[in-house]
């Protein structure tokens, strides 16, 4: 259906778009319905997050079909597209780039011994291209020439030095790629099929001359993938040239088959973080603290929050089913919540808000930024959830539940080590019917708040639907 239509060129989705988005999204409603499907994600990638409108048509969905959008970041993107060629690949072989030609972006990333080394986003889609340069079908000569100068331009300014990876294995996915390998085929490597480049380059030459109807007719392809098929041919092999690539393996996967791999691992699987997830989320980790070491922050004082937040949540993960990212963006916020104080210790929890969303925080992008922001500016009862908050506001109404949900145990860790002096060991939570029972070790002498517990605990029973308790575990007691 085309939705980046206009939305390169005049960064808004037009009202015929969202229509038709409407229609086919009512028909995924109906399937999902028939099949009795518990488990989706529904995204949206460059388009929508190029286009000012995108709120528009996220609520038209939602409304008319049910079905919650998800604007993901480039970030992101880039995540699933590697994860489901790895598992194409099955590691028999491991390519030293890997990238994602879209309708608004190429995405390019570079590995060093399966590790991710580099990551280049550029606004270098198939659609961007064709409406930039009003390319109705077959492309004359000089525009052959102004698009492979605009190519070499973007390239020249994000990869100045280019790699010579005559002899590496590279990855092309996308739709583009994969009409294109029918085109120029190569031979199969470790059973996937691979674009010859050189003979693309020649294929090239024969796209550019025909028009629409023509290439449908020649290639046997749909009308949408004739109309751009000429312009990928173009990025690929000039890329290609720019990076010294002879040939492209093109395993079929993108976007989709990430999504589902994370659906299937998240349904069935232990979902044990790989050495991969351990180093982004170490890494993340080192980035918050970096920020807040030049912010002043008690570092102590934050550990102590990560440190008893972390156990309500792992304890509680059977009632709030979270994914292991939020743990970390928990971990995160309890590291954080406190930098406000660096501009002011009133109000320091909103000054922490608008600390964290403007500034470049390591790993902490999108909204995954916005969360981390909304859980510093609710660690406290200084402020409730509500969509005149503008982090809070940027979240879907899921985000917002986990945002909810992770700000009640921040409250209380925030709360038990309210002394500022590192004195309660541990919590342990007991769920006895509808109640929730913290049982509290702390060192003798330790003067814990009950009453004040309780009222930093509203949230947590608004969310839990569960009546807290806190009480004081006796040496050497037992929990369930």
């Amino acid at each position: 259906m085309r939705l980046g239509h206009n939305a390169f060129t005049r960064r808004m989705l037009d009202d015929d778009t969202i229509a038709r988005a409407v229609r086919a999204f009512r028909l995924f409603r109906d399937r999902m319905d028939r099949h009795h499907v518990s488990a989706y994600r529904a995204v949206a990638t460059s388009a929508a997050r190029e286009a000012r409108n995108y709120r528009r048509l996220m609520e038209r969905l939602q409304r008319k079909a049910g079905i919650e959008l998800e604007v993901i970041s480039s970030e992101e993107e880039a995540r699933l597209v590697c994860a489901a060629v790895r598992w194409a690949l099955q590691g028999r072989v491991q390519p030293r780039v890997i990238f994602d030609l879209g309708g608004g972006s190429l995405e390019i990333n570079f590995f060093q011994r399966g590790a991710p080394e580099r990551r280049v986003a550029l606004p270098l889609g198939t659609i961007r291209l064709m409406e930039t340069y009003e390319i109705q079908g077959a492309i004359a000569e000089d525009n052959v020439k102004r698009l492979r100068h605009h190519v070499v331009s973007l390239l020249e300014s994000a990869i100045p030095a280019p790699p010579n990876l005559a002899r590496a294995i590279a990855v092309a996915c996308g739709g583009n790629a994969e009409a294109l390998v029918r085109l120029a085929p190569g031979p199969f490597v470790a059973r996937v099929p691979t674009i010859n480049v050189r003979l693309l380059r020649d294929q090239t030459w024969r796209l550019s001359r025909l028009d629409v109807p023509g290439r449908m007719r020649v290639f046997h392809v749909r009308k949408d993938r004739a109309e751009v098929m000429g312009i990928a041919a173009i990025i690929i092999t000039t890329v290609a040239k720019w990076l010294g690539l002879r040939s492209l393996l093109v395993p079929g996967v993108g976007v989709r088959e990430g999504l589902l791999l994370d659906l299937v691992a998240e349904q069935y699987s232990a979902q044990l973080p790989s050495d991969e997830e351990k180093g982004r989320a170490a890494e993340a980790l080192e980035g918050a603290r970096w920020f807040a070491r030049g912010l002043n922050f008690n570092s102590e004082h934050a550990e102590q929050i990560a440190r008893l937040a972390l156990s309500l949540f792992d304890q509680l993960r059977p009632l709030h089913e979270m994914r292991p990212e939020m743990r970390l963006l928990l971990e995160i916020a309890a590291l954080l919540h406190d930098v406000g104080h660096f501009i002011n210790r009133k109000a320091h929890n909103r000054h922490g808000e608008y600390l964290i969303r403007n500034s470049e925080i390591p790993a902490l992008k999108g909204w995954r930024s916005d969360i981390v922001a909304a859980l510093v500016r609710y660690h406290n009862t200084k402020s409730e959830p509500q969509l005149g908050h503008p982090s809070y506001a940027a979240l879907d109404s899921e985000r917002r539940r986990q945002v909810r949900i992770l700000a009640s145990l921040l409250r209380i860790a925030e709360k038990l080590e309210s002394e500022h002096a590192q004195r309660v060991t541990s919590v342990d939570v007991d769920i006895a019917g509808r109640r929730a029972v913290f049982l509290v070790r702390a060192f003798d002498g330790t003067r814990l708040d009950i009453a004040g517990l309780e009222r930093k605990a509203e949230l947590f029973e608004r969310e839990f639907h569960l009546k807290p308790e806190f009480r004081r575990a006796h040496n050497g007691a037992k929990v369930a």
